[in-house]
């Protein structure tokens, strides 16, 4: 790393190192926060506008972002001295417009087998670990685990809940869980050690849109609870495509 480089990054607690030989992780901090949530995606939002010859993904996480590249088109210095130079400019990019997106949910019953289980586990009643997790705001840190994967943050702690010790086969695709200090919904049927307290009749990921998961890093979610009879009546519209999800600009006061 070059000089002025280094002062620079070293000023805002960020370090820069290599992945491999095609691709540099930028290390924001070590602790999930939404102050390096928003350096992420302003640098994100300068330097994906740059359009770099030879870069092929950046991917974010809690904390990081990699940037792979291809070593025949742009050199390991060549990448890091932009994205130095970038740091500069995402200082100066005012607050990203976000979307919140409204999921029903259906807590409980067969298809939420664990919420009693962090009903008990806190001291409070199924209704009222219902209301702590519903009607609040999540901020989505990243997609990953499985395509459309929300790693939600922003869950109380007076909901927290450890895992399970053996990790169930399969859940069904739609599942809103816990683990730990997270909580986040499933896309598709995989297994999972998560406590499985409700599930939402929404598709978050389907290959044949033209963006094909519904949610995105920087926007937010909030869910809705629904009774199983409008459970089966969201399920049905969605499936048929009739069903539109409601969303506002956070910050905003209504829906689009």
């Amino acid at each position: 790393m070059n000089n002025s480089c280094d002062k620079q990054v070293m000023l805002m607690g960020v370090e820069i190192v290599p992945l491999g030989d095609s691709a540099i992780t930028i290390s924001f901090g070590n602790k999930i926060d939404v102050k390096i949530h928003e350096q992420i995606h302003q640098f994100l939002h300068v330097f994906r506008n740059l359009n770099v010859t030879g870069v092929v993904e950046c991917v974010p996480a809690y904390t990081t972002i990699s940037i792979f590249y291809d070593p025949k088109k742009i050199t390991y210095s060549q990448i890091e001295k932009i994205i130095c130079s970038t740091f500069q400019d995402a200082q100066e990019v005012p607050e990203i417009e976000s979307f919140v997106y409204q999921i029903p949910v259906y807590y409980g019953g067969e298809t939420g087998p664990d919420l009693g289980f962090v009903a008990d586990y806190n001291n409070m009643s199924e209704q009222e670990v219902i209301n702590l997790h519903a009607n609040k705001e999540y901020l989505i840190h990243m997609i990953g685990f499985v395509p459309g994967f929300p790693y939600l943050g922003g869950l109380t702690d007076k909901i927290t809940a450890p895992r399970l010790e053996r990790p169930r086969s399969k859940i069904p695709a739609g599942s809103v869980g816990i683990g730990g200090i997270q909580t986040g919904i499933y896309p598709r049927e995989v297994p999972s050690g998560w406590r499985i307290i409700g599930i939402t009749p929404l598709r978050l990921f389907d290959i044949e849109n033209e963006k094909p998961s519904l949610l995105s890093a920087g926007d937010h979610v909030t869910f809705l609870p629904v009774d199983y009879e409008e459970f089966i009546n969201i399920k049905k519209r969605a499936a048929a495509k009739k069903y539109e999800i409601m969303t506002y600009k956070k910050g905003g006061n209504g829906y689009d």
